[in-house]
């Protein structure tokens, strides 16, 4: 069973064609970027038309790497990041650039509706907190959630806003474009907080939707991950390359798939993601939430699970911004040298193992150096768009190496603390599955073994989990099967890492001062960037 799953994140969409049979097989991918358009007022935004042609470039791109053949694709469907907002007109339009997930242009409105109230808890109304709660377990306590990017183009953009036929995701924009069908999925739904998870009420609730006062024409059909959205169009199939007519699902946000695509899809257990950013999810066939840790059940691809989530914005973003900034800006151990080969890339596989290597050379505990991954502000366990990364306790005896390991270092302690925040309300696994692109180095993966004291595994296709758990979520709608027990069967652990007894010391006393970082400097976080 041949299936397109188009992976789209915050920089770029990896287009896969996987074979689902009695395995996974990744017959092809490809992959394009478009550009993040960043401004001073807290925006962060992107163009559909980039999108596009994004889509348009890898889906060709495919059948030039495989044997396959357009009429052999049986099925698709999109696995994109979260909390973006796109308008749109009725033919499906996009009326201004879409805003992401990384957007607080609304931070105004946010303090306007939810800082208000003589009660307040994590500066929220309490109010209003808890006739969330009572709906969906979950309520915005962020300037970046959807509510105020919508609210924010009402006050800011009257005329986009009076054009709005309905307000939707990045998923369902992508998939409305080729199905010419307009809808949310659950998920995505549930991503507004506007969404009732009440068994007997899903669907949108009316009283959420006058507290916050959305307009309800603005909002979608709701259909399941699972669900078929429609069938690809004459227009759309004629722009990719595909034949007019194939099933389109629903599909949804990373967060949803990952955790099927880990293996990770039986309740209690806990999968690890870092890809550009990075969170700890816990599978749980109930719903639960921790208003001061800023952590809830989202919804799971399958009906009535969830995915206790806790984030961490900027994880591998760190990594990348590190290596740009520190390793690749001038002359260096990290250039070429007469310790390189010529030959480079046959050396290095990636210029990610080389520093790997380097930063294998330097003792856990990074020599006293600690990094903060907070690069664009925090949301778990604490919000704060004004956070940011640092160095801390850099002395003269420092180099360049223990910086690039107190990165990954400081990662990992983010991570800890997200898993023993999520343990005062659910029991985490032992093993922890630990996927994404910061998963494809030994080293990190022996670090996050070290730090968190779990054991850690890790499957194949690690950067395509979010995909291959788009891709059996589609693969089990066609067939008529369960898709968790499809994930069991099918994804297999490729290698385990135990903790390290000998690295404890060093790790809990840095974990420790790691922990107090935020609160000894967030005033001057404020004062910087407030």
């Amino acid at each position: 069973m041949n299936i397109i799953i188009y992976d789209f994140g915050t920089s770029s969409v990896k287009t896969c064609l996987f074979d689902i049979d009695s395995g996974i097989e990744l017959l092809a991918s490809s992959t394009a970027s478009y550009s993040l358009y960043i401004s001073d007022d807290g925006g962060a935004e992107q163009d559909t038309e980039e999108w596009w042609a994004a889509l348009c470039s890898t889906t060709r791109d495919l059948f030039l790497k495989s044997d396959a053949k357009p009429e052999e694709i049986e099925g698709m469907a999109f696995c994109s990041q979260m909390q973006g907002t796109v308008f749109v007109d009725e033919k499906g339009n996009a009326l201004r650039r879409p805003m992401t997930y990384l957007d607080q242009k609304g931070m105004k409105e946010y303090k306007e509706c939810m800082g208000r109230g003589i009660i307040k808890v994590s500066g929220c109304s309490l109010y209003k907190l808890v006739k969330n709660l009572r709906v969906n377990y979950a309520a915005s306590t962020s300037a970046k959630d959807p509510v105020w990017k919508y609210k924010w183009v009402e006050k800011n953009e009257p005329e986009v806003f009076a054009k709005t036929y309905k307000w939707l995701d990045i998923c369902d924009y992508l998939a409305g474009r080729c199905t010419g069908r307009i809808i949310r999925t659950a998920d995505s739904a549930f991503a507004t907080f506007l969404y009732d998870t009440r068994k007997g009420k899903e669907g949108w609730n009316k009283g959420l939707v006058k507290m916050y006062k959305v307009n309800p024409k603005h909002l979608p059909e709701i259909i399941d991950s699972s669900d078929r959205a429609g069938e690809l169009t004459a227009k759309a199939a004629e722009d990719l390359g595909l034949v007019a007519g194939i099933p389109v699902f629903g599909g949804g946000g990373d967060t949803t798939f990952v955790s099927i695509g880990a293996g990770s899809a039986k309740p209690g257990k806990t999968h690890i993601y870092v890809g550009t950013s990075g969170w700890v999810s816990t599978f749980l066939d109930y719903q639960t939430v921790d208003i001061n840790a800023m952590i809830t059940g989202v919804l799971s691809a399958k009906h009535g699970y969830f995915n206790y989530y806790a984030e961490l914005e900027t994880a591998g973003k760190c990594f990348d911004w590190v290596i740009n900034h520190l390793a690749l800006d001038e002359v260096g151990i990290y250039l070429k040298n007469n310790k390189v080969k010529d030959d480079y890339e046959s050396s290095y596989t990636s210029l990610y193992d080389y520093i790997s290597e380097e930063i294998n050379k330097v003792p856990p505990g990074a020599n006293g150096v600690i990094f903060t991954p907070w690069m664009h502000g925090n949301r778990c366990p604490f919000e704060d768009s004004n956070a940011g990364g640092m160095f801390f306790n850099i002395r003269i005896e420092n180099g360049k190496r223990d910086m690039l390991r107190a990165v990954l270092e400081g990662i990992c302690y983010h991570l800890r603390w997200l898993l023993e925040c999520e343990d005062v309300k659910v029991k985490t696994s032992d093993p922890i599955r630990f996927v994404g692109g910061g998963s494809l180095s030994p080293v990190t993966c022996q670090m996050l073994a070290d730090i968190t004291g779990r054991r850690i595994e890790t499957v194949n296709n690690t950067q395509e989990v979010g995909a291959i758990g788009t891709a059996l979520t589609v693969a089990a709608g066609i067939r008529g099967v369960d898709v968790l027990e499809l994930s069991e069967q099918l994804v297999k652990v490729k290698q385990t890492y135990l903790p390290n007894t000998e690295n404890k010391e060093v790790y809990d006393h840095n974990y420790r001062t790691f922990k107090k970082l935020y609160k000894s400097n967030a005033a001057m976080f404020k004062e910087m960037n407030g």
